[in-house]
């Protein structure tokens, strides 16, 4: 017996489901038209508003798209950096939070909570002017790096705790019986069980962090988003510049989620194939039995 969730639509439900997704059709259609004539009207689709872009033999082409993609290039470092250094920190912090004593628990759940609930952006512009009151001057780079790390770290500290506290408990039980300690049963058993249930949430914080880059612009951070801008004002052609700028980053993201799927999958297909070996009791069994 097959069991369904809702009622099959009948003749009427389905040509009404028809009429209603063609006339949305048509609505989106009329909407995109018009929106086009509009910007047509305006001569947003003049060569001197693409040709910088789209055309090599524009004067400004080469110098456009190479610094687009220098720019890319230290939007791609700053994200890099941040992902690595938020891995780090935010296991540490996830690690310490589930093993803590409870004397000092509250100092890394202070922490956690104080970082969860600010603003990227405060974070970064922190970074930014704490660092010269201490007498060290840097690149832009690591004002943004280190305000990023600190919002994403904690967020990512509370991916892997939820990972951990997902794991039955009889699997720390079991390590626990056969002698191992906190540390070693969450380095050994559950922390790289807590990484592959997790991975998707993990890849899609990666996705903020490339897309957070952007708020550099607060620091002088030439990332790809303010080099957009400064060539903006320059060609005053923004809608253009945008287009491929967004156009980039959908690029990038959606690798990312692709990215996660397809990691998704091999680390459940090589689960499932991975067949644990035959117990001696098991063994010797069979081999009795066999004629």
């Amino acid at each position: 017996m097959t069991a369904v969730l809702y009622d099959a639509p009948g003749p009427a439900t389905r040509r009404r489901t028809l009429v209603a997704s063609v006339l949305a059709v048509v609505l989106l259609a009329v909407v995109t038209a018009w929106v086009l004539y509009r910007l047509g009207q305006a001569g947003v689709f003049t060569e001197e508003m693409w040709g910088p872009l789209i055309n090599p033999a524009n004067e400004y082409f080469t110098q456009v798209w190479t610094r687009l993609g220098m720019a890319l290039v230290a939007t791609i470092v700053a994200a890099v950096l941040t992902l690595v250094f938020s891995l780090v920190i935010g296991t540490a912090l996830a690690v310490s939070r589930i093993s803590a004593a409870r004397w000092y628990r509250w100092l890394v759940v202070g922490f956690i909570e104080v970082f969860r609930g600010l603003p990227v952006v405060i974070t970064i512009f922190l970074a930014w002017r704490m660092l010269p009151a201490f007498g060290i001057v840097v690149d832009p780079l690591w004002p943004l790096v280190i305000g990023l790390t600190l919002y994403n770290s904690v967020i990512i500290a509370e991916i892997v705790r939820t990972g951990v506290a997902s794991l039955p408990r009889g699997q720390a039980e079991a390590g626990f019986s056969l002698g191992l300690t906190r540390a070693q049963v969450l380095g050994s058993i559950q922390l790289p069980q807590a990484f592959r249930v997790m991975l998707p949430a993990l890849i899609s914080q990666l996705v903020v962090i490339v897309k957070d880059t952007s708020l550099g612009f607060i620091i002088s951070y030439e990332e790809f988003v303010r080099t957009a801008n400064q060539i903006i004002q320059f060609l005053h052609n923004p809608i253009p510049v945008y287009f491929f700028v967004a156009l980039i980053f959908i690029v990038i993201n959606y690798s990312l989620g692709r990215l996660a799927e397809y990691v998704e999958r091999r680390l459940s297909r090589a689960q499932r194939t991975a067949a644990p070996p035959a117990a001696p009791e098991a063994a010797a069994a069979a081999t009795t039995a066999a004629p």
